[in-house]
């Protein structure tokens, strides 16, 4: 691993404009948290984005010694491409909408509406399955790592990184295995620390790209993988 800073952005050198670098999700979260090590030390809270963030952040958050919850944002999905985005919900019900893109793709104000309505139903039902519905903490004077299998867009990050910062988190730091360049730039503006261990570039981006073995995962899944971190079984997590 060899380790290089441009700016708030970390990443690894040698791992930068390629593909399937990793196993699955289990292997990267653990190249991950070896670098979240390195660099941080240590963290007051992982905050894993559901699904694919969770077995990312299960040995981020061990080697950070630090606590493991989820946060819940979601898409705004297209209509009909419900891959991708055009803006994020959080948690307390705020929202952004992409402009530009959305006048681009002629979305009306319905669809827009119905969007964020369908998603902020699902954040409200994932919080009830995932989180027992518990409300989120204050975060004041904790340095929160937001934690997800890749970034493409950004949309559902950005969302997680303004909810911690009106949370009053004293650092805010995004650490995922992948990402596109434009959009680890974009929120390393607003971040404290972007750590992204395979950054990559071209008019062409998925996160599935990185990875060797992928799945969509399922809410079980997930609240597999929070009984893992609270055993201390994380390390010898299954391949997801």
């Amino acid at each position: 691993m060899e380790l290089a800073r441009e700016g708030k952005l970390v990443y690894d050198r040698e791992l930068t404009d390629r593909v399937r670098v990793f196993a699955d999700r289990h292997e990267a979260g653990l190249l991950l948290a070896r670098a979240c090590g390195q660099v941080l030390g240590s963290a007051d809270l992982i905050y894993a984005i559901p699904r694919g963030g969770a077995p990312v952040g299960v040995p981020v958050a061990e080697a950070l010694g630090a606590e493991l919850d989820l946060l819940i944002c979601r898409k705004l999905l297209i209509p009909w491409n419900k891959e991708a985005g055009f803006g994020a919900v959080r948690p307390d019900g705020r929202f952004f909408v992409d402009e530009r893109l959305a006048t681009f793709l002629g979305l009306s104000e319905h669809d827009i509406e119905e969007a964020i309505r369908e998603q902020l139903r699902e954040v409200e039902e994932r919080n009830k399955r995932l989180r027992a519905g518990r409300p989120y903490p204050g975060l004041e004077g904790k340095r929160v790592v937001l934690v997800d299998d890749g970034v493409a867009a950004g949309y559902t990050m950005r969302a997680a990184l303004g909810f911690v910062r009106d949370k009053g988190a004293r650092e805010a730091v995004i650490a995922v295995p992948t990402g596109h360049i434009r959009a680890l730039e974009a929120l390393a503006g607003e971040a404290d620390l972007v750590i992204c261990l395979n950054v990559r570039s071209g008019p062409f981006f998925a996160v599935a790209d990185a990875y060797e073995r992928w799945r969509d995962l399922t809410d079980d899944d997930v609240l597999e993988a929070l009984a893992r971190f609270r055993t201390g079984a994380g390390i010898r997590s299954p391949r997801c």
